[in-house]
């Protein structure tokens, strides 16, 4: 990414802090504190990091007010309540996205009926069905496929590969990294001992303004309902959400989670890697799974579960030490019976 350059005293002003130091120092990267040089710009959370702020090379830092009284280190010193907060801020003004050119690529494919945003970008062998519908400034990568019916908000930002089936609906400022796949047919079928008959799907696949989907991450469409994912809410790479699934906002799904069919999840739920969710089960607002939970049952709103099958956290952590002691205690029992009589 092509960076444009900042002063360490333009930097404060940006994100509201305390210039100590030179205000003139050029800054024209971010790197951590050990590999920082006189150009680039870095943080220090706690004083955790004391010893590396005061041996570093950065051009510039920000830190926490605990951290104000060393005096070595960087030239300049910026003080911010939260120093990575303020560094998200830099980073965002430092490497602006770049806007690819405007149009329409002449090797795209537009079906009959399709309406087109102002200043939308439509890139090479994209394939837009019948009656789809663009917001103003979305973006499509190379070879985004989406089918008949689909309308997507205003200032999206579809990845390359990406592919939405008929009917999608998709909100502004969604974002879909490359290879998700949205409103594709459920893993639902009828078995009757001699195979298996698949279960049409008619519902539909409804993502809010602000979401953003992961790569390789598919989100299923209803059978008969619609599966719908809540404003705000990130999924991570690799999530798999099935059929009729209601994710609320602002949750946080991260990498490889599984959530079966018909399961409900309230309003900013975090679950965390590899967590499995059975079908038909509520998971409250507030929720928090920890990584490769497996839950066979309802989570309570505020609820912090763990382990497999899942319970509690605290429940969980005690089961666990509780495991961990019997080993001890097997060895003192061991020890009081005589040894002829173990091998007999």
């Amino acid at each position: 990414m092509t960076a444009v350059s900042l002063t360490a005293q333009a930097v404060a002003d940006l994100v509201g802090g305390r210039l100590l130091g030179d205000g003139a120092v050029c800054i024209e990267a971010v790197r951590p504190l050990d590999r920082a040089g006189p150009n680039a710009l870095s943080f220090a959370v706690s004083s955790r990091y004391a010893n590396d702020l005061g041996s570093s090379q950065a051009g510039a830092v920000l830190i926490p007010e605990e951290l104000v009284a060393g005096g070595s280190g960087p030239r300049a010193r910026i003080v911010v309540r939260d120093p990575y907060a303020a560094l998200v801020r830099v980073i965002r003004t430092l490497f602006p996205d770049e806007q690819p050119a405007g149009g329409i690529d002449p090797t795209a494919r537009i079906g009959e009926g399709t309406v087109l945003g102002s200043d939308v970008s439509v890139g090479a062998y994209v394939v837009l069905g019948r009656g789809v519908r663009l917001g103003a400034r979305t973006r499509l990568a190379h070879h985004v496929s989406l089918g008949d019916g689909v309308s997507v908000g205003d200032d999206a930002v579809l990845g390359p590969g990406v592919v939405c089936y008929a009917g999608s609906r998709l909100g502004s400022r969604v974002v879909l990294k490359a290879g998700a796949v949205i409103g594709g047919d459920g893993f639902g079928y009828l078995s009757d001992g001699k195979g298996h008959t698949r279960i049409p799907h008619i519902g539909g696949c409804i993502i809010e303004d602000d979401v953003e989907v992961g790569s390789n991450t598919c989100i299923d469409r209803g059978s008969i309902d619609d599966t719908f994912v809540g404003q705000g809410t990130k999924l991570d790479n690799l999530v798999q959400v099935g059929h009729n699934v209601r994710i609320g906002e602002r949750c946080l799904v991260m990498a490889g989670v599984g959530i079966a069919g018909s399961t409900r999840i309230g309003n900013d739920a975090i679950l965390a890697g590899h967590v499995g969710v059975t079908d038909h089960l509520v998971i409250g607002d507030r929720a928090r799974i920890a990584a490769k939970s497996a839950i066979f049952g309802d989570v309570p709103a505020g609820a912090s579960f763990s382990g497999h099958p899942a319970r509690p956290h605290r429940q969980f952590l005690r089961a666990q030490a509780a495991m961990y002691r019997l080993a001890p205690i097997v060895d003192e029992l061991e020890a009081l019976v005589p040894e002829q009589a173990r091998r007999a």
